[in-house]
């Protein structure tokens, strides 16, 4: 052993001296960091003021930001990871964690060509939600604008012809301090996209579709107008159940009576009876669709007679057909409806008045159909 130590250190002499002054500046480093990391620890759980420095006098209801805050996270599991506390700060936040969002689809034309559908609706929509909830937004002008530019800068995101859209979402978000109930001081407006296909598994097949009675989705005077978090929110422990029963999607009742249709949990719905084309009319629970809007003119030139009103649930039991629009949905045929543990089985195919409306609006929106309208804004 004593060999053994005495050729270590004479093999340590033998280095050069550089070599032992690198090792020493590097141990000093890490000796520097370890002690900085302690005492900033110490600093994090031992405040030795009695007292912050503050004028307790004229404490108001009004953010004021203590030293720290814990944070913990949650993985898609339900399990929460071990929190810490940290210097409050800024938190990172994706943006698709959005509170006021609007879907607003880019189809590729056959030549190439990025279209978007009615992007002027689609900001004025915004203007009005944001109205409800209080906040400032963009212009027409603004929202059109941004929405543009996001999509032909990823328009290498565009899926080919048939394969699917670029959706483009631009949401609006209170980004600035506040403590107490009102509005935030500073708001940021986004927009982003992401390449999808069908909303629903089914893809293009029919869809079946639970009426709940336990929740509801909006109340009268409430925001179920409005195309926000406080919109989706709610239906979220319904559609669950109803999905975990194999339905695909839930149609709500009003939250009154129980006995009139609303909307399902992320699209508009029409009932069809013979050449009448009936929806809910909206009344502030239900969101005014731009393709819901879009298919009811659309169905008017074909000659349907469309009417907005109280949709009774026994009238969507005998119905002809039943289907939903929505921007991300498109227009999507209902195969059968369950309520009260009847099932009723409902018109498809080809020759469906959803597919002919389906039809009519995908061949304005990819370019195939020409747009007497004006819905169409081709931005290359």
């Amino acid at each position: 052993m004593i060999k053994t130590i005495s050729s270590i250190r004479k093999s340590l002499l033998a280095l050069p001296i550089h070599v032992h002054i690198r090792k020493l500046q590097t141990f000093s480093k890490y000796n520097a960091q370890a002690a900085s990391a302690l005492e900033e620890r110490k600093k994090l759980f031992y405040q030795d003021d009695e007292y912050a420095d503050m004028d307790w006098d004229n404490l108001g209801f009004a953010l004021t930001p203590a030293d720290y805050m814990y944070v913990m996270k949650c993985s898609k599991d339900g399990e929460f990871t071990k929190g810490e506390l940290s210097r409050f700060g800024n938190i990172q936040l994706s943006p698709s964690a959005g509170v006021l969002n609007y879907g607003q689809a880019s189809l590729l034309k056959e030549n190439g060509k990025v279209l978007l559908f009615r992007p002027d609706h689609n900001a004025v929509r915004m203007q009005h939600g944001a109205e409800r909830m209080l906040m400032p937004s963009p212009s027409v002008d603004q929202f059109v604008d941004a929405v543009k530019q996001t999509a032909l800068a990823n328009k290498r995101w565009v899926p080919p012809s048939g394969k699917g859209s670029l959706y483009i979402r631009p949401l609006l978000m209170g980004t600035g301090p506040v403590l107490g109930l009102g509005p935030a001081p500073e708001y940021t407006f986004i927009v982003y996209a992401s390449p999808v296909g069908n909303y629903f598994k089914e893809g293009v097949a029919a869809l079946d579709l639970y009426v709940e009675e336990e929740y509801a989705r909006a109340a009268p005077g409430g925001s179920g107008g409005v195309k926000s978090i406080t919109n989706y929110a709610p239906v979220l422990k319904a559609l669950s159940r109803a999905k975990s029963l194999g339905f695909s999607d839930v149609l709500y009742l009003d939250s009154v009576k129980k006995k009139y249709l609303e909307e399902a949990s992320a699209c508009n719905v029409f009932v069809v009876k013979g050449r009448i084309i009936s929806t809910p009319a909206t009344n502030g629970t239900i969101l005014e669709g731009i393709t819901r809007k879009s298919v009811m003119e659309i169905a008017g030139d074909q000659g349907y007679q469309v009417v907005e009103k109280a949709v009774h649930v026994d009238e969507v039991m005998d119905a002809d057909e039943v289907f939903c629009t929505g921007t991300a949905v498109g227009v999507a045929p209902v195969g059968t409806i369950t309520y009260q543990d009847k099932r009723v089985e409902y018109e498809t195919g080809d020759e469906s008045v959803c597919q002919k409306l389906r039809s009519v609006l995908v061949g304005i929106q990819t370019g195939l159909v020409e747009d007497t309208k004006g819905w169409v804004t081709c931005i290359n």
